[in-house]
């Protein structure tokens, strides 16, 4: 089905090492796989996901940096994956020294708080100006609670949180969950955890099972079905500069991505259906009050017989 408004999803982990951008690139992959209109749009400054999608950050002029100053859309700079189908607005080292530039500044405390401010309407802007041409924008956010992850959760309606199953990233979940909230509670209202995703599961470690085991009694439905597996295919893909349903549609890696991406889609029409019920099960009791404030005798009012 067309939408009229894209799905945006934040990808986000201050924890890096934890395949966030391996699960942005191949789950943009998974999607349009499955027919949906994608748009990746990387915010991280090391660019990962620009090359992994099999562009050339190096030859791309026009990126990111310059959408979040407001100096060109995203129609201007986005450039079609030629491994994965999907359309891509790069990342640049520029947004890396924004922050330090900013912090630099005189008044550096209203200086980033204008920053956000206005990054955040143009981010908002960017997108809604291209939002009838897709089903879903995905954003890699860099391995930090930074300005620029502070950006793509402001951006977002909802946040995927890639996770390894081990201690420390149980640790950094927790802050995580908590920035999540904050933005919500101040910046971002509609941002919700659209699900945690377990990546390189090895199922013979003791420990990946007990901290699964957590994930699942503390999050519950929130934690998605699909694991992802430590595998080879992978690792290799983005030095190929292609997803792994490119590199080997039949390697485990790739068909766990569509696993999850086919879980994704079905978590979002189970929701559309749920809300189209609640609707029409309004719908009957609004047209009854209707009803009983007609049938109200009206003064001078003849009943025919």
């Amino acid at each position: 089905m067309t939408r009229t408004t894209p799905r945006i999803i934040a990808i986000a982990n201050q924890k890096g090492g934890v395949g966030k951008t391996t699960t942005t690139v191949n789950l943009a992959a998974s999607l349009h796989a499955m027919k949906q209109r994608v748009l990746l749009v990387d915010l991280d400054p090391q660019g990962n996901a620009t090359t992994g999608s099999g562009l050339d950050k190096r030859a791309l002029n026009q990126n990111v940096y310059q959408v979040l100053l407001g100096e060109k859309t995203i129609a201007d700079v986005r450039a079609t994956s030629p491994s994965g189908g999907y359309d891509v607005v790069s990342s640049s080292r520029d947004l890396a020294g924004a922050e330090v530039e900013l912090v630099e500044l005189p008044d550096r405390e209203t200086r980033l708080k204008d920053a956000l401010s206005t990054a955040l309407s143009q981010m908002k802007s960017a997108i809604s100006e291209i939002a009838a041409e897709y089903d879903y924008v995905l954003l890699d956010c860099p391995p930090s609670l930074s300005l620029l992850t502070l950006n793509g959760l402001c951006a977002a309606q909802a946040v995927i949180i890639p996770m390894q199953c081990e201690y420390y990233a149980l640790e950094g979940l927790s802050d995580l969950v908590q920035t999540v909230r904050k933005v919500r509670a101040h910046l971002n209202p509609k941002l919700e955890i659209e699900g945690i995703v377990r990546t390189m599961f090895d199922p013979r470690n003791l420990l990946a099972q007990n901290v699964s085991a957590e994930l699942a009694k503390h999050f519950g439905d929130k934690l998605f079905n699909t694991v992802i597996p430590r595998n080879i295919r992978l690792a290799e893909a983005p030095s190929h500069g292609m997803p792994a349903i490119k590199l080997d549609p039949l390697s485990k890696g790739a068909q766990a991505y569509l696993a999850l991406a086919g879980e994704l889609l079905r978590r979002e029409a189970q929701s559309r259906a749920r809300a189209q019920n609640l609707a029409q099960t309004a719908a009957p009791e609004g047209a009854s009050s209707a009803q009983n404030n007609n049938a109200k005798p009206v003064s001078g009012e003849v009943s025919a017989t």
